[in-house]
């Protein structure tokens, strides 16, 4: 067999397994689930997850998802929870059981200690009949044909499907929590994906007395003394009430420099783009680079406005890829 069709078989078995454990799926076990869920939300419980080998690291794996979705969640190894960590689990939390044989004697030994019925305990198991799953009120099938290992031994296809099973379960809740991308940004501040759904165009924008700002009378004269100045890249025209009546940018400057016919003394509203794209103060940072790069002929000064319509800064393409977005 060829390696590359080696590694294709290996992915055709786990997605095979994938689609026979979707069919298999029971509402009475996603109904229970959801409840389960919904409890937890209104008592503020957690969700602790438990397991052992490969088993443990994919608990550790669906505890991160689930907490980063906003409900509060923890690996707790089988092990140290009879020496100690059992103390995390309280009544009003549930806890997730995952051993692909359903016999792991190190959380089978748990059962007596458990401080939450079978109610309130969800086994991710490969044998739905195993005592592990009859410690639990809601099972959920993780059963393969096969792993993608050529012994038929390392946890490869059922690892895949408990963590895919684990990733539906963290999709449900997303569900009845109606998570907002806001709501989920909170939980990520950091990094371009925190950013890109955190940062809004006011945190970054370079606020109205840093820029430089004309008057509807100014000669274009004045227009380059203020961009030289305020080095953005732009000036600003304003009417009363500091409302946008026209924008200068660098490259306004250039083509009249070009030209024959030029005159330092011509007014600024007779160069100025008197209907410029602007965004308000309150949108998203990645919406304005989106604005600025998406077009035929991208721009990078943005002029940004609040909800009356003044004029409040400007906002630069360089600081949207400084921020890392």
């Amino acid at each position: 067999m060829e390696i590359v069709e080696l590694m294709a078989s290996v992915l055709s078995t786990e997605a095979f397994a994938l689609n026979e454990a979707a069919k298999r799926l029971e509402k009475a076990e996603a109904d229970a689930l959801a409840e389960l869920f919904k409890d937890l939300i209104v008592q503020e419980g957690s969700l602790i997850f438990c397991g052992v080998g490969k088993s443990g690291l994919v608990g550790q794996k669906l505890a991160a998802t689930f907490t980063s979705l906003g409900l509060p969640s923890h690996f707790l190894h089988p092990t140290e929870a009879l020496h100690g960590d059992l103390g995390i689990l309280r009544e009003k939390d549930a806890i997730v059981l995952i051993s692909y044989s359903g016999k792991s004697e190190e959380i089978f030994k748990l059962n007596p200690f458990l401080c939450v019925g079978p109610e309130r305990r969800i086994a991710l198991v490969g044998n739905v009949e195993s005592p592990i799953a009859k410690m639990c009120d809601i099972v959920f099938d993780c059963q393969v044909h096969k792993e993608a290992c050529l012994n038929n031994q390392a946890p490869t296809t059922s690892s895949t499907l408990t963590m895919a099973i684990g990733d539906a379960m963290a999709v449900l809740l997303e569900h009845i929590t109606g998570l907002s991308k806001e709501g989920f940004a909170k939980y990520h501040p950091g990094g371009k994906l925190g950013k890109s759904l955190r940062l809004k165009v006011s945190d970054l924008l370079v606020s109205k007395e840093n820029c430089g700002i004309l008057g509807e009378e100014d000669l274009f004269k004045t227009a380059i003394l203020k961009m030289t100045e305020f080095p953005l890249g732009a000036a600003v025209v304003l009417g009363a009430n500091d409302k946008l009546k026209g924008l200068i940018v660098e490259g306004d400057v250039r083509r009249l420099l070009s030209k024959d016919q030029f005159d330092l003394n011509m007014n600024v509203q007779d160069v100025a783009n008197q209907n410029p794209i602007t965004i308000r103060e309150d949108q998203l940072a990645n919406d304005a680079l989106a604005l600025m790069e998406g077009r035929k002929n991208p721009f990078s000064v943005l002029p940004v406005l609040g909800a009356e319509g003044q004029f409040l800064g400007l906002l630069r393409l360089h600081d949207l890829f400084k921020e890392g977005l």
